[in-house]
């Protein structure tokens, strides 16, 4: 009787030992979703992208003229300073000195041009002397041919008295005219040696300028800031040599402000048309996390980039730097507030990625997006708005077919018919990572994205 009791209770055992495999393993799990409220409430509309921090006015600072640096007076981070005071009692400015270039050889440039000056302005003074002389010729020839036509006169006077033979005064007529074209010559002398003069002056002033520029060479030889700030890189080392032939050598870059910078964003051809003057920007940097830098659009760039076949457009953003904790060269994560929506219907970004998982007897899934759409365009393109959103109803996945509009990067505001604040959507399957779209991971998670306005 005994053993009849204890195999009984064995049975029993095994009875409920198999109905809990079967019922707490064997039987399919049903799964657990994430769910979040649709709910009402300001959306502020934005475009992210990344630029790069630079100086609002940085000027690179070359060499005009070549030679060896024999003098390099800065360094990275040295501050500089335009129209510095160099001389108090006149009051003499000039921009600070950074580097010399070894003057030696334009030295004795400037010596040449200065000899060959001289030399032309004693050419010039040697033909104001030969004018002068030429000018003296000319009065002795006027003198000796006055003579010579009162000696005509006298004997043409003896002619007609029968007092003298005509042959004397024939050769007296001969005379004056000899000198008349000896007067010519003397005068075309004149004329010659004030053109010889002219050419000289015209040297002189050649001389000149040789003179000027070579000692505006040696005057480059002193490479100056054209601005004050600050030095950010130095491409040069003393005893280097710089060669500037086809265009100026850079030797340094000044930051004329670091306390006023801005970022270089790059915004996607699809974005642009969003983007205004004057709208407000934020922006992160790496070097200080949790950071939010503030900013404005100052400009939007109206030549295109294109790299790899994407489009994009420069925007500059402003970055007031008033501790100088911003550095040039610094990645930005910048997003640029473009519009704000209040009282805005909006969902998490995971409720329109969600997709229901499928099993191994459903066929595939066409794509959500601008399913069955014949409205969208008129062309029977899909609508890139429409999407679509599940709540659970009886322990159902229910579809809800909604419009998307404006997006934050976390939530984005949706309409259509059903939808009201308040609505449990769902998100994703819990204990799924990410809560992307759940089981659908195969090609639809992104199928209605919303696109970010």
């Amino acid at each position: 009787m005994k053993a009849r009791w204890l195999g009984l209770a064995l049975l029993v055992v095994l009875i409920g030992a198999g109905a809990w495999y079967w019922f707490g393993i064997k039987k399919p799990d049903t799964p657990q979703y994430r769910t979040a409220t649709l709910e009402k409430g300001r959306l502020i509309a934005s475009v992210s992208a990344t630029g790069t921090l630079v100086p609002v006015v940085s000027v690179q600072v070359g060499s005009q003229v070549s030679g060896q640096l024999k003098e390099v007076l800065v360094d990275f981070n040295s501050q500089v300073t335009k129209n510095q005071l160099i001389a108090r009692i006149d009051q003499v400015t000039k921009n600070q000195l950074i580097a010399r270039i070894d003057p030696e050889s334009f030295e004795y440039r400037v010596r040449q041009a200065q000899a060959d000056l001289d030399a032309a302005r004693a050419q010039v003074a040697t033909q104001q002397a030969n004018i002068a002389a030429q000018r003296a010729a000319v009065s002795q020839v006027d003198v000796t041919l006055a003579d010579a036509r009162r000696d005509l006169e006298r004997k043409q006077q003896l002619l007609d008295k029968k007092f003298l033979s005509p042959a004397e005064v024939d050769k007296a007529r001969a005379m004056v005219n000899a000198l008349v074209e000896q007067q010519k010559s003397a005068v075309a002398q004149v004329d010659v040696a004030r053109a010889t003069a002219g050419n000289a002056a015209a040297m002189v002033k050649q001389r000149e300028a040789v003179l000027s520029q070579a000692r505006v060479d040696l005057e480059r030889t002193a490479i100056r800031s054209p601005v004050s700030g600050i030095v950010i890189k130095r491409s040069v080392d003393k005893g280097q040599t710089v060669a500037a032939s086809l265009q100026a050598p850079e030797l340094f870059i000044i930051a004329e402000d670091l306390t006023d910078m801005r970022v270089d964003t790059a915004i996607d051809e699809s974005e642009i048309g969003k983007i205004k003057v004057g709208q407000l920007a934020t922006f992160t940097v790496d070097a200080f996390p949790g950071k939010t830098f503030e900013g404005a659009v100052r400009k939007v760039r109206k030549s295109a980039q294109v790299v790899s076949n994407v489009v994009t457009y420069l925007v500059d953003v402003s970055a007031p730097n008033p501790e100088l904790q911003l550095l040039p060269g610094m990645t930005a994560n910048v997003r640029i507030v473009t519009d704000t929506f209040e009282d805005a219907l909006k969902v998490p970004n995971a409720a329109i990625r969600f997709r229901p998982p499928q099993s191994s007897d459903d066929k595939p899934a066409k794509s959500r997006r601008g399913e069955g759409d014949k409205s969208g365009r008129g062309n029977g393109r899909p609508d890139p708005s429409s999407s679509t959103i599940y709540v659970l109803k009886n322990g159902e996945l229910k579809a809800i077919p909604v419009k998307t509009g404006a997006s934050d990067g976390k939530m984005v505001q949706i309409t259509g018919e059903g939808v009201t604040e308040g609505l449990e959507v769902v998100t994703g399957i819990k204990g799924e990572g990410g809560g992307s779209g759940g089981g659908s991971r195969k090609g639809s998670s992104m199928a209605g994205a919303p696109r970010m306005f």
